[in-house]
């Protein structure tokens, strides 16, 4: 095969289209996670050790305690031992042999939105199965949670294609539901902040945490799961939104459907304008809480490719 066609073939699978999702596209990612050579690291100054390298060998994980020595860094002294033994002590650390990956995959309503290639909803299950896919040939350990208005799904994470394939079998069945009674009206009870709760539950220190969603309904609870999740994993936050989100089109009237109602809305300038400022204002706060966090934000749109993005984001070559 020619870099040429190579390189087209990288990009159709590197996309998403349509209002839902099939299970063989989401296989078939995984032709593309084999082209994956290398994550670069990004080193991480607030935390000892950490990394916002994707997967493994990228990490430090204690190995062992030693007497001080000249050039030691005062911060690795290992402070009850030197009381112990009233001498200094420093801790050893060494580079981890794996990086555990979680995803994170919102099948809300809200997601099931869509006025380009593809729905919201379609764009996230496919970033899920390619970094799936990704984290197995890269010999970590992948798992996950799915959930959608009314409830989750887990799966554990394992070195094998069988995560991976459970990770897309729930994707699918929670990505169709959607289109059974999409004008059903979202479940209070399954909040995002409830989802990360969940997903904290499941998470090991250390872990790599992608989050795929487009982070509606994010609030004060939301935020401090997020904090705590923070905290010991290195956190990913894939935000997923359609270009109609931050601007409205010049269409004058516009006919907007849920697939059983249809709305007509008279669209001027200023209702345009009004709106592209608050979803400017939306997207701008939530960048700034998470920069808080230490998390990392990367904008993917249903009108582009998704593999170029993560490729130039997460260091993929």
């Amino acid at each position: 095969m020619s870099a040429q066609q190579e390189q087209k073939t990288t990009l159709e699978l590197g996309s998403a289209y349509g209002a839902l999702v099939e299970q063989p596209a989401l296989i078939r990612l995984r032709l593309l996670a084999k082209h994956v050579k290398r994550w670069k690291s990004r080193k991480r100054s607030r935390q000892l050790g950490g990394h916002a390298s994707p997967f493994r060998g990228r990490g430090l994980s204690f190995h062992h305690v030693r007497e001080y020595q000249g050039g030691d860094e005062i911060r690795h002294i290992d402070w009850r031992v030197t009381a112990r033994t009233t001498t200094a002590h420093t801790k050893v650390f060494e580079e981890e042999t794996e990086r555990p990956v979680l995803l994170f995959l919102d099948q809300r309503q809200n997601m099931f939105f869509g006025s380009q290639r593809c729905f919201k909803s379609v764009l996230a299950s496919h970033v899920m199965a390619l970094l799936a896919w990704t984290a197995l040939e890269s010999n970590d350990r992948v798992g996950g949670l799915i959930f959608n208005d009314t409830g989750h799904k887990e799966v554990r994470p394992r070195r094998n294609h069988r995560s991976a394939l459970s990770l897309i079998h729930q994707a699918v069945e929670y990505n169709h539901a959607l289109a059974e009674n999409p004008a059903a009206s979202p479940n209070t009870g399954q909040s995002l902040a409830k989802a990360l709760e969940e997903l904290r539950r499941i998470n090991r220190p250390g872990s790599s945490v992608f989050l795929i969603s487009d982070f509606q309904g994010l609030d004060e609870e939301g935020i401090r799961q997020l904090h705590l999740l923070s905290r010991h994993s290195d956190v990913f936050a894939l935000n997923i939104h359609d270009p109609m989100e931050q601007q409205l089109p010049n269409a004058g009237l516009l006919s907007v459907s849920n697939g059983q109602q249809r709305l007509h809305l008279n669209i001027g300038k200023n209702l345009r304008q009004r709106f592209s400022d608050h979803s400017a204002e939306q997207q701008t706060n939530l960048k700034l809480q998470l920069r808080k966090m230490g998390i990392r934000l990367i904008n993917l749109t249903t009108d582009q490719a998704f593999f170029p993005v993560l490729q130039k984001e997460l260091g993929l070559s």
